[in-house]
């Protein structure tokens, strides 16, 4: 097993709860070590961005599961967890996609981010036309538990 090493390139700012994390519809600041501030330059011309960051408080113990429920539904298939969004992985990078409200230097303010306060952030990248795809397969489960989360 090869092991990789990783440098955080910045921290998240919040002072979101766990619930409104999972809402998705809040405005976090992602702070940039000035170290890495150059490497910002024209980021402000795009609209999204995908953060990547590590999922610090997912316990060791819980990097060893490897099925889960979709979103913690009991009423949802038991699949793998590659199958599923969960946390629970043996490397918990987590990925979401966000709005970029504003940048302020090495401050990047975005709307839509998952993680909680001090999360350590790991990079970020421009969100395009590569990232989209038109044509896409979702599982029937996946249909079920969107037209759940789109009607509250």
């Amino acid at each position: 097993m090869q092991r990789i090493f990783v440098k955080t390139i910045g921290f998240v700012r919040n002072e979101l709860t766990e619930d409104e994390v999972r809402d998705r519809n809040c405005d976090s600041d992602v702070v940039i070590y000035k170290e890495y501030e150059a490497g910002l330059e024209g980021i402000e011309d795009f609209s999204h961005l995908n953060i990547i960051f590590w999922m610090d408080r997912i316990r060791r113990s819980e990097r060893k599961l490897l099925k889960a429920r979709p979103r913690g539904h009991q009423d949802m298939p038991m699949l793998g967890i590659f199958a599923t969004r969960s946390p629970h992985r043996p490397n918990p990078i987590g990925l979401t996609l966000v709005k970029l409200v504003e940048r302020k230097g090495n401050i990047l303010r975005v709307n839509g981010l998952d993680a909680l306060n001090d999360t350590p952030i790991l990079d970020l990248k421009p969100y395009d036309k590569w990232d989209s795809e038109e044509h896409m397969k979702v599982p029937r489960w996946w249909m079920m538990l969107e037209r759940e989360r789109t009607s509250r």
